[in-house]
Parts: structure tokens; C-alpha cells; sequence
């Protein structure tokens, strides 16, 4: 199992984007995406830390691996 990389915002919202995952709004310096009924709020961080991005993987439904993979796709 590979260690979580630190990500921007941007990185994590582009790969939820190829998840499937809509930009619905902004609240404040945090930018909500949906699918279907799930709601995840991601903050506009230079970093993500990792364990913030371990519960926004979680909330989405992914396991750790299927986002590293999405993060690598072009």
C-alpha cells in the first residue's frame, strides 16, 4: 500500500470530477460536490493533509487505491 501524497485542492477536485463527482457550489473557501445524494465539502488548502483526504476518500466511497489511481490518469 503506497503513503498518500500531499494534494492542492485543485488535484483532489479533478479527481473526484473523473469519479463522477459535480462542482455544485462554493461556500466560503470550501467547494461542495455531489453525486447522486452524497455531499463532499472540499477545502481551497495549498495542501490537503493526509488525513483529511483519507475522510474525503472515505465519504466518496473510495477505496485509497482507486483514488491514487484516478490521480495518476491523465
Amino acid at each position: 500500500m503506497s503513503k498518500l501524497p500531499l494534494l492542492s485542492w485543485r488535484k483532489v477536485v479533478k479527481a473526484l470530477i473523473k469519479a463522477g463527482f459535480q462542482v455544485v457550489r462554493q461556500k466560503g473557501s470550501h467547494l461542495i460536490l455531489t453525486k447522486n445524494e452524497n455531499i463532499i465539502p472540499v477545502p481551497k488548502h495549498r495542501e490537503i493533509k493526509r488525513g483529511l483526504l483519507m475522510e474525503i476518500i472515505a465519504e466518496a466511497g473510495l477505496t485509497k487505491e482507486e483514488f491514487l489511481k484516478l490521480i495518476r490518469e491523465k
